[in-house]
């Protein structure tokens, strides 16, 4: 069976992030995954209930997604209302599309309070980053999908290459 890899829609270049971008990823990996019928694309945020364009969010005071799941933190858009649940529902339905798929690998965008896996920003709407992950990306990685990075998509090859 060939395994499948869960990847955001934005970096397959469908225009759905915040500003109704994409943030498309050229690389050869994808083009022969998506041949082999391997990728399963979502933004989780269009899933969670979510349009296009919407409202900037971060995950508020430099928390990240493990307290947003754990209910300690929670998830702001750019004029201040509580977004927490639309990020909540956006990482339970990423995972169950995983699941439905047997997706054990995950390609996200980075820098998203959903997606993010190596950064995010702090909650601030300054720009500043910082290290941690996005609600869907800690979810996902709390059952068992390695969730890589956009700019990590070499070390993703090399994973998915041993799985074959």
């Amino acid at each position: 069976m060939v395994q499948k890899i869960l990847v955001s829609a934005c970096l397959l270049g469908n225009p759905v992030r915040y500003d109704g971008a994409a943030k498309t990823l050229v690389h050869p990996a994808l083009e022969a995954w998506r041949r082999e019928g391997r990728i399963v694309s979502i933004c989780p945020e269009l899933s969670g209930g979510f349009g296009v364009p919407r409202l900037p969010a971060e995950i508020a005071q430099a928390q990240a997604g493990e307290a947003v799941l754990a209910g300690t933190a929670r998830v702001v858009d750019v004029v201040g209302s509580d977004v927490t649940p639309f990020f909540i529902a956006s990482a339970r339905a990423a995972l169950d599309l995983a699941r439905a798929h047997d997706c054990r690998f995950a390609l996200l965008i980075d820098g998203s309070p959903s997606c993010g896996s190596r950064f995010i920003y702090d909650g601030s709407f300054s720009g500043q980053r910082r290290v941690g992950a996005g609600v869907t990306a800690a979810l996902l990685r709390q059952h068992g999908i390695e969730v890589f990075a956009d700019s990590e998509i070499d070390a993703l090859c090399a994973r998915v290459a041993r799985e074959d």
